[in-house]
């Protein structure tokens, strides 16, 4: 199954969209990457890549974030472990999150989860 992680600034944030997917996903593997190692707002390369750790298995793992920096940190994760399991996904954290999990636990592959994901950023919410 896919894992999905959850990059934001805020670790109450990224603990609350995890409890929130789960309610609709419950197997799907989900992990976060919230805040700096002291709890404050920001954006840990090491927390990123903690939690692709945690989540990893040979279906992949898609990579949500908030914004700003989250992105670029994100990025240079991915691009510094040159895993074409691991990908980026640019879509809104909290309807991604829950795209990508309920996807994930229907059996969805890496790649049919990321285009999903795509769709999801191109619609608009009114």
């Amino acid at each position: 199954m896919v894992g999905t992680v959850l990059v934001s600034h805020s670790p109450a944030l990224a603990e609350a969209l995890a409890d929130y997917v789960k309610m609709m996903a419950p197997t799907a593997p989900v992990a976060c990457a919230g805040g700096l190692e002291d709890g404050s707002f920001g954006t840990s390369y090491e927390a990123i890549e903690t939690a692709i750790d945690t989540v990893d298995g040979p279906d992949g793992v898609v990579v949500i974030v908030d914004m700003g920096s989250a992105a670029l940190t994100a990025k240079m994760v991915l691009e510094d472990r040159d895993d074409a399991r691991v990908r980026l996904a640019d879509c809104p954290f909290v309807e991604g999150a829950v795209e990508a999990t309920v996807r994930a636990q229907a059996g969805a592959g890496l790649d049919d989860i990321v285009a999903a994901l795509a769709e999801v950023a191109a619609k608009p919410k009114v």
